[in-house]
């Protein structure tokens, strides 16, 4: 719009100044001729002769110049087209910065709150990272507890099973004594059914035989030396 009000003026100024230029050589001629001290008519008319060439000349520069400014007009129009144009295009290009500009604006604000999100969520897994490092060290703990019991069950376990092999020996050994035992008390009652069987003679008026007394004590004795084990087993 400024490049095609510069060419109009500039057309303007050239056209004035073109017919400034033919007014001033028209007064001059008028003068010339209207002059007292005037000169010989073959002068005038040379003179006039020169100044209508020199008119004509000049003529000829104006309609060039008229040209030549027409010519700067048509291309200042063509300019201030492609100008408008360009400024249309340049308007269009700085509206789409303008959103690209508010679009990235927002989409920092997303991310704005999409770090702060990131670091709470952080904070968060820092927090349940402390407590399960708590807890596997508790874990541990337990888990060295329980292997530590483990071990004691273990030692436990094999002193009940000594002691049940102990006690698996102790009954073995008190089932054999038991039949033994039973096997004394067999062969006692034998021996005593043995004894009770043997005949008892006393002759009359005399004292005991010798012999039969010493064989009724010899009985005794043996009786009561067989029945002490059979009675403790029994006991």
């Amino acid at each position: 719009m400024t490049a095609s009000k510069s060419s109009h003026t500039m057309r303007n100024i050239g056209i004035a100044l073109l017919a400034l230029w033919s007014i001033i050589s028209l007064i001059i001629i008028v003068v010339w001729a209207t002059s007292p001290d005037m000169k010989g008519a073959s002068e005038c008319n040379n003179n006039l002769k020169k100044l209508k060439e020199r008119f004509a000349e000049e003529k000829d520069v104006w309609n060039k110049d008229r040209i030549a400014l027409e010519e700067l007009v048509r291309q200042g129009r063509t300019n201030q087209s492609l100008l408008l144009t360009r400024m249309e295009q340049l308007k269009s290009q700085l509206l789409a910065l303008n959103q690209s500009l508010e679009s990235c604006h927002q989409q920092n604000d997303m991310l704005t709150m999409n770090i702060t999100a990131l670091e709470d969520e952080i904070e968060l897994h820092k927090a349940m990272e402390a407590n399960l490092t708590a807890n596997i060290t508790l874990q541990q703990e337990m888990i060295e507890l329980l292997k530590h019991n483990v071990s004691q069950a273990g030692i436990e376990l094999q002193s009940c099973t000594s002691l049940k092999e102990a006690a698996q020996n102790l009954q073995t050994a008190a089932e054999k004594q038991t039949q033994s035992c039973q096997f004394s008390k067999q062969f006692m009652q034998k021996q005593l059914e043995k004894c009770k069987a043997v005949p008892h003679t006393s002759p009359p008026n005399n004292g005991p035989d010798g012999r039969t007394a010493g064989a009724v004590m010899l009985a005794v004795l043996c009786i009561s030396f067989l029945l002490g084990p059979s009675i403790k087993c029994l006991s």
